[in-house]
């Protein structure tokens, strides 16, 4: 697909100019067919340009992002049956939701399952809109389908936005740096976003993280607030070794012990 920002490039392309190929409307050009409408008037959105607002028969149909408007060849003057409606809606949804799913993934750094179980709970707040609707006697949004989302998932991941391996080397590199977190813990909570074994033990592999270090951080934090049994076992249920932990409070408290 066709990256775009603006319209300016693709005038003649877009809004029927002379220079398009004879095939281009190949599959919607002929004798008029019952139950088609025409594609009267493109016109650039006014809160977002990318966008392009649709009117079949001067009515507002839909709107599609400028890249799939050249990729769709879609025209001023085109025959659309309800085939190709059908088609330009789906795309008009797809679109929609990719540019809000790429906008939030692009707030921070998300796993693949992250971003699938966001677009899920669109799926079932859309779902409740139109119960809502329906009870007030109003049109119903279009649904997400569990094919949109796959769709949008695909997406973000071939164009690079989504890529496990490099989220788990941001969680690992960036997860509670002043804190202290344990190896254990990182493991645990990239599993939990569905990050594959092989992609968080690289990463763990390449960063810094080092359970030594990053247990000294936390016993530095947390000394003063439990006495030395407590202590190790909040220590051992954030994921430390047992042994280590025991260690380092013990040499933390003859420490403490000499400064008396």
């Amino acid at each position: 697909m066709l990256e775009i920002k603006s319209l300016s490039d693709f005038d003649d392309e877009v809004f029927g100019g002379n220079n398009s190929s004879d095939n281009d409307l190949s599959a919607l050009d002929g004798d008029a067919r019952g139950g088609e409408e025409t594609i009267t008037k493109l016109v650039s959105g006014v809160r977002d340009a990318n966008r392009v607002n649709v009117f079949l028969d001067e009515k507002f149909a839909f709107s599609l992002d400028v890249a799939q408007v050249v990729e769709l060849q879609v025209k001023v003057g085109q025959k659309v049956d309800a085939e190709r409606l059908e088609v330009l809606r789906g795309a008009s949804e797809f679109g929609k939701l990719y540019q809000r799913t790429l906008e939030w993934v692009l707030t921070r750094p998300h796993s693949i399952r992250e971003t699938r179980d966001y677009l899920r709970r669109r799926q079932q707040k859309r779902l409740a809109t139109n119960r809502q609707r329906a009870k007030e006697e109003k049109k119903p949004f279009p649904e997400i389908q569990n094919e949109t989302i796959e769709l949008v998932v695909e997406r973000l991941i071939q164009r690079g936005y989504l890529d496990d391996r490099r989220f788990a080397e941001y969680y690992v590199e960036n997860r509670f740096v002043k804190k202290g977190v344990s190896r254990k813990r990182l493991r645990m909570e990239l599993q939990k976003k569905g990050v594959a074994s092989e992609e968080i033990e690289a990463a763990l592999a390449t960063g810094a993280r080092d359970d030594e270090e990053e247990l000294r951080k936390m016993l530095a934090k947390k000394r003063t607030r439990y006495d030395d049994q407590k202590l190790v076992a909040y220590l051992v249920r954030q994921g430390f070794d047992y042994q280590k932990v025991a260690t380092a409070v013990k040499k933390s408290s003859e420490v403490d012990l000499s400064l008396d």
